[in-house]
């Protein structure tokens, strides 16, 4: 009996406890990991599709999913979708730079990409080769004019 009164006791405090949810999970996950890995395999790791799932659910929403698309061209030039690649690449470029690793060596990767997702995006079109000329062009073009904040500190993993 006296068992019974003290359950009946707690009942009230542990009510009143959050109860988990599964985002709750994956946001103490994300946080524990820290963001640097997760941002490294949705920029890498994963294909575009998956990555644009992701970024339509804004999943994990600490990271920044802004895209303002091809700043000063058109993101779908003659109907070629390269909407898609640009949205990774400015993933990669803005949470590299809050992140604080936006080196010269990390732009070169975040760039080659971009080219790998403008050629996957190629594939979804008739004028294949025509389509891989443009993204070429364009990831030239990224490359000279996009991230000219990089900078040029050298990182551990450079160095081994």
């Amino acid at each position: 009996m006296k068992a019974n009164s003290f359950l009946i006791a707690l009942l009230p405090a542990a009510l009143a406890l959050p109860y988990p949810t599964p985002n709750d999970d994956a946001t103490s996950l994300s946080e524990s990991q820290g963001l640097q890995p997760i941002t490294d395999e949705l920029l890498f790791g994963i294909e575009l599709p998956d990555f644009t799932a992701h970024r339509e659910a804004n999943d994990p929403p600490q990271l920044d999913w802004y895209s303002d698309g091809c700043t000063k061209a058109p993101s779908n030039p003659f109907g070629f979708p390269f909407q898609r690649a640009y949205e990774r690449h400015d993933f990669g470029y803005q949470n590299y730079r809050i992140q604080g690793r936006f080196t010269k060596a990390a732009k070169a990767q975040i760039d080659l990409k971009f080219k790998e997702d403008l050629y996957h995006q190629c594939e979804l079109v008739r004028a294949v080769r025509i389509c891989k000329k443009l993204a070429r062009l364009y990831y030239r073009a990224s490359g000279r004019h996009g991230g000219k904040d990089a900078t040029k500190r050298m990182e551990w993993d450079d160095l081994l």
